[in-house]
This record gives structure tokens, sequence and C-alpha cells, in this order.
């Protein structure tokens, strides 16, 4: 790998992929090599969209790169992953990380025995928004959650849960890293067989309530994430990328005032963060943002939330 360039490549250029090659083909420090998509059209398309190579086999393709991003269909991320980490290849795979635990053990060794950096597509951690909420909250006691969305032409290989509500269950993980002692969950299927809306509410050991509520069946684009903890309220907006900061405090007079500090960074687009971030970590050997490990911790809880709601219509 030359010190001024990290040859990436894309396994899967569908809804998410199409935009990892586009960042890849802007970012400096970053050269695409190529992409590869089980639709030959498909990858042509992007290929010349960005002045690079179509690839037939993944397998040519991961031969001539540092590092890769994985953005096909979840059932088909371990193996695309796999093959990779087994040619000591770095890896960003896009969340659910893998679609069984078992599968994100295997990566997770993988990526171990091999000394490749694993990284898993929780976009969420990179957006300025949700930055703020992970920087300004200690000891938080209650988070209300709310991610809906309108009908996807994509990832219908998964429910909700595994779709969208994953990214905030990763969220909820970084601000508490204690043990989940309850899951109360509903779902619902409206227009697949799966649950395409979700409620979960999650008891931690350390008291913190969590109530998260996903959908993907509604007319309206919503991503609020709300922390209230001794002292301060941060509402976060993950849409406008905005955070709002709510503090208490005793006034001249010794009453308590309540102060507001307003945080934006409507521009700044938090794929391009995200893989900004694995170019670096490829680059200089650190560790993930998120690391296989935090993949795994929000596959389990997203597993558990499944479970409480039940199996899928037939």
């Amino acid at each position: 790998m030359s010190m001024n360039s990290v040859r990436v490549g894309v396994i899967g250029v569908g809804a998410l992929g199409q935009h990892h090659a586009r960042i890849y083909a802007e970012l400096a420090g970053a050269r695409l090599v190529g992409v590869c998509d089980a639709n030959a059209a498909r990858a042509s398309e992007i290929a010349a969209r960005h002045a690079t190579q179509a690839f037939s086999e993944a397998e040519a393709l991961v031969a001539q790169c540092d590092a890769v991003s994985v953005a096909v269909p979840t059932v088909d991320h371990c193996s695309s992953a796999k093959l990779a980490l087994s040619l000591g290849r770095d890896v960003l795979v896009e969340k659910p990380m893998t679609a069984t635990l078992a599968e994100a053990d295997e990566l997770i060794a993988l990526a171990a025995k091999h000394g490749a950096v694993l990284q898993v597509g929780h976009v969420e951690r990179f957006n300025p928004a949700a930055q703020v909420l992970l920087r300004e909250v200690r000891d938080p006691r209650f988070v209300e959650v709310h991610r809906l969305g309108a009908f996807p032409a994509r990832s219908l290989d998964v429910d909700v849960v595994l779709d969208v509500m994953i990214h905030d269950l990763d969220l909820i993980l970084a601000l508490d890293a204690t043990r989940v002692e309850a899951v109360d969950a509903v779902g619902v299927p409206v227009l697949t067989n799966r649950a395409d809306i979700a409620n979960a509410r999650l008891r931690f050991a350390s008291g913190l309530i969590a109530n998260v509520t996903a959908s993907r069946v509604s007319t309206e684009k919503l991503r609020k994430f709300r922390v209230f903890a001794p002292g301060r309220y941060i509402s976060a907006d993950l849409v406008a990328r905005e955070a709002r900061i709510y503090l208490l405090a005793a006034g001249p007079d010794g009453r308590p005032t309540v102060s507001e500090e307003r945080l934006a960074a409507p521009h700044e687009e938090p794929l391009r963060r995200q893989l900004e971030s694995f170019v670096e970590s490829v680059r200089s050997r650190r560790a993930p943002v998120v690391d296989g490990a935090a993949g795994r911790r929000a596959l389990a809880l997203a597993r558990s939330i499944v479970e409480g709601i039940g199996a899928p219509k037939a």
C-alpha cells in the first residue's frame, strides 16, 4: 500500500454501495480500483460513472485492493467479507454486520488472525448530531428514539429492526455499555411478511430505559434521538444533523434555569466521514471507530428484539 493512496474496491453497488463507490472516487488518500456486483450491467454502469473497472469476480477485485467495502445483501455479508479478510485485506462491512452471530464471530476471528481492520458500517456514529450525543451525555437515564421512513426498494431480506433500528441500537450501546437486562418488543408486518414497524423497550443494568421505534412504512422521514440525563437533555435530529443541548443550572437568585445550545453541521455527509475514517484506519492501522465487537453487540441486541417480536408470517 502506498503511503499516499489506499487502493479500495466496492463489492455490491446497489442502493448503498453506489455511494461508497462515489465517495471513494472523490476521496483524497484513496484510489477506487474497481467495483463488483452480481448484476454485471449494474457494475459496468457504476464503474463507467466513476472511470474505474467493473470486475465480474469479487476475488479478482480483492486481489488488486488494500481494502474493500462490502455492501451486498445481508445474507452475503459473511461470504464476501471472509473472502477479503482471508486474503489479508481490510474490510468495511455494511450493517447489519452479518446474518447470524456465528458469522460475526467468524469475521472477528479472521480479522484478528490476519491483522486486518474490520469496520462495521454503522454510519450514524459519524453523524455530527450523534457525535454530540456521544460526547456530551454521561449517565443517561432515559432514551427516546423515533426513526421513521418511507417503504424502501432495498434491504427487504431483513425486517425493520435489522434494516434501520439497528442504527439506533448501536448508538444506545455506545452510550451505555452495561448489560441489557430486559427486552419488551412488538412488531407488525405491513407491506412484507416481516416486521415493517417495531417498538422495543430496553432496560439496562445501569438503570437506563430506552424506548425505540422504527418504521419503514411511514409517510414522513423522521430520525429523532432524545437523551435525558441528570442536569441535561439532548435532542438530536439525525436528518438535519443538528443537536440541541439543554442544561439545568442555578440562576443568580438560586432558582433553576435552563440554557440552550444549538450545534449544527448540515453539510457534513456521515457516509463520507465514515469512509474517511475507514481509510485512515487502513493507513494508520488504528482500531476503527466501530469495530467488529461493536457490530456484533448491535447485532446481538437486534436479534433479541427480533426474537421478542416472534417469527414472520409464512
